[in-house]
């Protein structure tokens, strides 16, 4: 949430652009076109939350996932224990 990115500091390095999507995960379909321009042109994405993970990871795109691990087939999946907080790569 901006909220988070806010609080963190990292509008000091980053612009913080909503989804316009108001799913739990990134659902690019439902995404605002200003959203998906950004999407498109980047070559870097850091994405928070197990939400974003469960709906981005396989894309082809070179994006980090950085979340906690709230349930059993995601810490199955990536290999780690549920409260576990993890950098995965994914693309």
């Amino acid at each position: 949430q901006e909220e988070d990115a806010l609080a963190c500091g990292i509008d000091r390095f980053a612009r913080i652009v909503s989804t316009g999507c108001d799913a739990p995960g990134t659902i690019l379909d439902l995404c605002s076109q200003e959203f998906m321009n950004i999407y498109r042109e980047t070559n870097l994405i850091i994405s928070k939350g197990q939400g974003n993970f469960e709906s981005l990871y396989g894309i082809e795109k070179p994006i980090y996932f950085l979340f906690r691990v709230k349930c059993a087939v995601v810490a199955n999946d990536v290999g780690c224990s549920v409260g576990d907080i993890i950098l995965k790569r994914g693309g």
